[in-house]
């Protein structure tokens, strides 16, 4: 198993052996060497469920295995796996396993078990991915930029507004026309913060003073995975986010460096099956 992997499964393992304490997205991703950020993305990348919803599951599966196998108070249980009411306990219970806990306890009903995550390795990639490595002086960009919480799913919410309030006055149209560096197109910007936050940037490659209504971002010198994606948005962008973290990232000896990654957009129809983008990868 990679060095990546291998991370991956130590966070999920934290999770696992601290389910009854607080959890913090931030202690978890330290466990995989990651922020917060990265790690919350890879893991709803290759499981499909947020990070949250699987310590939920978990506690949910752990909470309705002793309901069955115990005396213990419902209310006691509450408290024990979260949750500081017994009606919201009651009510995420009924919302997993469509059964309420006062039936499982008289054995009513059946219960939905999710069991704990394991890192296999399975033979992928007979879908090619074209990418390039590619070594960039730092350069510089200019747009719009907004703060996003990652708790709740702020940024996946937050982020497509964003894009259709550019979209919708104009901003994107005028990035592009100003446009005057080495990587063509509008770039969406992905910044890492401490306190499960992130900036996420609007933005265009160009040199020269800050026009009025914009900001500046400096990236820092890096190598670069450089990824093709062709088809429709969102789902080929998503779709080769996912090849990259489950499939190259394990069979290729680099990892993230944990500075801004972006993704670029060209100004090609975005729901046309022949729509080109690309997505940039800082490697380390």
């Amino acid at each position: 198993m990679s060095a990546w992997l291998e991370s991956l499964q130590k966070a999920i393992n934290y999770i696992e052996e601290n389910l009854l304490k607080d959890l913090s997205i931030v202690d978890i991703a330290n466990e995989a060497n990651s922020s917060a950020f990265n790690f919350q993305r890879t893991f709803g990348l290759l499981t499909e469920i947020s990070v949250g919803e699987y310590i939920r599951r978990r506690r949910l599966t752990l909470a309705a295995d002793e309901l069955k196998r115990t005396d213990s108070k419902i209310i006691d249980l509450a408290f024990k796996y979260g949750y500081d009411t017994p009606e919201a306990f009651s009510k995420a219970f009924r919302r997993q396993h469509e059964v309420s806990p006062s039936d499982v306890r008289k054995n009513i009903g059946k219960i939905k078990s999710y069991n704990r995550l394991v890192i296999e390795v399975r033979l992928r990639g007979a879908e090619p991915m074209k990418y390039q490595i590619v070594e960039r002086e730092g350069f510089q960009a200019i747009g719009i930029k907004k703060e996003f919480l990652l708790e709740n799913n702020g940024n996946l919410i937050g982020i497509p507004k964003m894009w259709d309030e550019l979209n919708g006055d104009g901003t994107t149209d005028k990035l592009a026309q100003i446009n005057n560096g080495q990587i063509k197109g509008v770039l969406g910007i992905c910044v890492a913060k401490p306190n499960e936050k992130i900036d996420y940037w609007v933005a265009t490659d160009y040199t020269g003073d800050v026009k009025e209504g914009f900001e500046l971002i400096e990236l820092p010198a890096s190598k670069w995975g450089v990824f093709e994606v062709h088809g429709p948005m969102p789902d080929a962008m998503t779709k080769v986010w996912k090849q990259i973290f489950s499939e190259w990232f394990p069979a290729n000896g680099y990892q993230h460096a944990g500075t801004p990654e972006f993704e670029m957009y060209t100004e090609d129809d975005p729901f046309s099956p022949d729509c080109y983008s690309e997505i940039w990868v800082p490697l380390k």
